[in-house]
């Protein structure tokens, strides 16, 4: 830290000549840092000086050799040389510097307590204390995630200690910090850019936006019954789900559009109410992942009678004997008939 123009006072030569022979004159070996200044209070007694010339960076050189000459009047002349060994010391002038700003990494979110993330790495050209530091997590993008991660104040190892979700977070932001223990304390600066990846941990889900039941019996093919929505918050083949109906008659599942996660639960074929009255249906959702995962859901369809079945008598001929002279009023035979139907469609007049 030494300014430029500073002084230094040297020690001049001697010379036990007399007159011409002992007029000494100085130089100094070619250096952009150093010059010398010498200052003359009369012939023979003068002030030597070495001058600071530029500033000084010991992490570019360390230790200056110099080589001063004196040479004195004579004929012919004679010289004498000294050589200045001048050791530069440190100041903290250099912060730490991570070897890369920015480090990118990916890890999938299923990784476990104690993974490392990544290891970071910063130098500091200065010496002793002023070459010694710590690294610590700054801030994290989202804000308050930092708590996930710790880092090693001497290695730089970046572990994790929470849990990841590529469903609530897919990229994750640390600013580190290295730290100088030097006075004042210097500082350097790196950021961490941590892409979780996915992983199929997330089963596909169905549920119901509309229904209309209880449905007609003769309700025609096509008539669509319910509306379903699936999801499956994963993403890529994790996410693709493929949707089926058990039993698979009389009741079928059709996109409601292209690339829609909506779909349409329709009649495939006639009901017949007095065969199956209610029908309990499985829907079943299965994703891409490897391995895949399943997501069900029941429904129960009612079959709203219709009148489609006549009465039925439970002969198709009576035949019946009656004695003549009986009395009016006289129980000849009991008629019998039946309905499938339910409701008033059962009820039957004779």
């Amino acid at each position: 830290t030494t300014l430029p123009g500073s002084r230094f006072p040297l020690e001049g030569a001697s010379d036990a000549d007399i007159g011409a022979n002992a007029q000494l004159s100085y130089t100094l070996s070619p250096s952009e840092y150093f010059t010398l200044d010498i200052k003359s209070s009369d012939e023979n007694r003068r002030s030597l000086f070495l001058v600071l010339a530029k500033s000084l960076d010991r992490e570019t050189i360390p230790v200056h050799r110099l080589l001063v000459t004196a040479t004195d009047g004579g004929r012919p002349s004679l010289t004498g040389t000294m050589e200045l060994v001048i050791t530069v010391l440190d100041t903290n002038d250099n912060a730490p510097q991570f070897n890369q700003s920015v480090y990118k990494v990916q890890l999938p979110e299923s990784a476990v307590e104690g993974t490392l993330v990544v290891r970071v790495n910063a130098t500091d050209p200065d010496e002793g204390s002023n070459k010694q530091f710590s690294y610590s997590i700054l801030s994290s993008i989202p804000i308050g995630n930092k708590e996930l991660f710790t880092i090693d104040t001497k290695t730089g190892e970046i572990r994790l200690v929470g849990t990841l979700d590529f469903e609530d977070v897919r990229l994750h932001e640390l600013q580190i910090e290295a730290t100088d223990r030097g006075t004042p304390p210097l500082s350097g600066h790196c950021s961490v850019e941590l892409e979780v990846l996915d992983v199929n941990d997330n089963a596909p889900e169905v549920w119901v936006t509309s229904l209309s039941v209880p449905v007609a019996e003769d309700a025609s093919v096509g008539t669509v019954v319910a509306l379903l929505s699936v999801s499956d918050r994963d993403s890529g083949a994790n996410g693709r789900v493929r949707c089926w109906v058990w039993p698979a008659s009389p009741f079928g599942l059709e996109a409601t559009f292209a690339g829609s996660a909506s779909l349409a639960l329709i009649l495939t074929k006639s009901l017949d109410r007095e065969t199956i009255p209610v029908h309990r249906l499985l829907v079943t959702a299965t994703d891409g992942g490897r391995p895949s995962l399943t997501g069900t859901m029941e429904l129960v369809i009612t079959v709203m009678d219709a009148n489609d079945n006549p009465p039925q008598f439970n002969q198709s001929v009576y035949k019946v004997k009656v004695l003549e002279g009986s009395e009016l009023g006289t129980l000849l035979v009991t008629l019998s008939a039946t309905d499938p139907d339910e409701g008033i469609n059962s009820n039957i007049i004779y």
